[in-house]
């Protein structure tokens, strides 16, 4: 008897689908967002968190496995030296699906696979606070009014 595969076949061979799902993977690195069905961006989600956890390490070990997963040395770089030390507050959850319209010639629907954090924006450095300075006292202004006594009435 034939047991059940979690994973969807995508009318594919074994090795089509491992490059199809790398190919995405890889695509989504450089580019942050892609655009394709949404089994395909379900499958690429749960291939990548794995490979974005291993990037948060950092280590020669890890960054030879993510060559190998992607077979890409730029992807690879990408992932560990800019995506991973951005993403490294989170421990999931990296990834977000947004619907989009159904594709015209057969109706699958298509979604926009991309990061949750923006990673485009620039972390904010604090700015060092700049020293109060007082104002130096001008001496363009009126004087003082001195008190002026009461008159006497005669």
């Amino acid at each position: 008897m034939t047991t059940l595969s979690s994973k969807p076949k995508f009318g594919r061979l074994s090795g089509s689908r491992k490059s199809l799902i790398a190919n995405l993977s890889r695509s989504l690195i450089l580019n942050e967002r892609i655009k394709t069905t949404l089994p395909k961006a379900k499958e690429t989600v749960r291939y990548t968190e794995k490979l974005v956890t291993k990037a948060k390490d950092g280590s020669l070990h890890k960054r030879r496995q993510i060559i190998k997963a992607l077979s890409s040395v730029e992807a690879a770089n990408k992932l560990v030296d800019e995506i991973g030390p951005k993403l490294n507050h989170r421990t999931s959850g990296h990834f977000k699906i947004t619907k989009n319209q159904q594709r015209r010639g057969d109706g699958a629907l298509m979604v926009t696979l991309g990061f949750v954090d923006d990673l485009k924006k620039k972390e904010s450095v604090p700015k060092p606070a700049k020293p109060i300075k007082k104002a130096a006292k001008s001496t363009h202004l009126a004087p003082k009014v001195t008190k002026k006594t009461a008159r006497k009435k005669s």
